[in-house]
């Protein structure tokens, strides 16, 4: 069965239609850059464009930066305020011509590591986190989803966690790979001490340099990169889009 999905995030917003039985996108992804400001309105043009850009015609899953409950967006962190409280999916429906199901983005990711990659036949509990424009978390218990458990938000040495160690500040203030790695260490020391995970994914932008900062990296658990890396996020929202089908 094939699905598009769509990753929207702070910084940019990218689709593909996806093989849901294997996992693999059919075609080259296409990204756009997220508009500035991120209004609904604005980023609801973009996702259409993609959408468009794919000729698509079915059902479409789309990941979002936030908690969504039943379509609804209740937080928006790296989007537009202007997001919250906004029945998203009809947005979306309205202005694509499609059916939408919508899922927290990090959730999304998560779904395809377990299903596809890395969390695999995984038991216990494995937890996603996604290290972008801001940090996702997605935590499943043998194999269950425990659904927009938004831990990218906790303090951490005094700043939200997000705004300290994810890969946006890693670009932003030029830091070394050590030096991120030990950030993201202190962020992964802190999971390991809420949750006792058996294993921890960790996907989004700053998955793809994994073997630059894990030699540094000393969390008591099994961390190890999305095996989907950054695709991670587009074939775990055709996932959640099949629910439309």
């Amino acid at each position: 069965m094939e699905i598009l999905g769509i990753d929207v995030g702070g910084t940019g917003i990218k689709g593909a239609p996806v093989d849901i039985e294997r996992g693999v996108l059919l075609a080259e992804r296409y990204r756009l850059p997220t508009p500035k400001p991120s209004t609904p309105e604005a980023a609801a043009r973009t996702i259409v464009a993609i959408v468009r850009h794919f000729k698509w015609k079915g059902a479409v899953g789309c990941g979002f930066p936030g908690v969504v409950r039943r379509g609804k967006v209740m937080t928006a962190a790296n989007l537009s305020k202007k997001w919250i409280g906004v029945q998203a999916d009809v947005l979306l429906e309205e202005a694509s011509g499609c059916d939408f199901e919508l899922a927290n983005d990090a959730d999304a990711a998560g779904l395809a590591e377990i299903r596809f990659g890395a969390g695999k036949g995984r038991e216990g509990v494995v937890l996603m986190i996604t290290l972008g424009t801001g940090i996702g978390t997605a935590l499943f218990k043998s194999g269950e989803l425990v659904p927009n458990v938004e831990l990218g938000h906790l303090e951490l040495d005094g700043k939200e966690a997000e705004k300290w160690a994810s890969e946006k500040v890693r670009r932003g203030k030029g830091l070394s790979w050590k030096k991120w790695a030990k950030r993201v260490n202190a962020y992964l020391d802190r999971m390991h001490t809420y949750f006792w995970p058996e294993l921890i994914i960790l996907g989004g932008g700053g998955s793809k340099h994994f073997e630059k900062f894990a030699p540094y990296l000393s969390t008591p658990c099994d961390v190890v990169p999305a095996k989907l890396r950054n695709s991670a996020g587009i074939v775990g929202a055709a996932l959640v889009g099949a629910n439309k089908t």
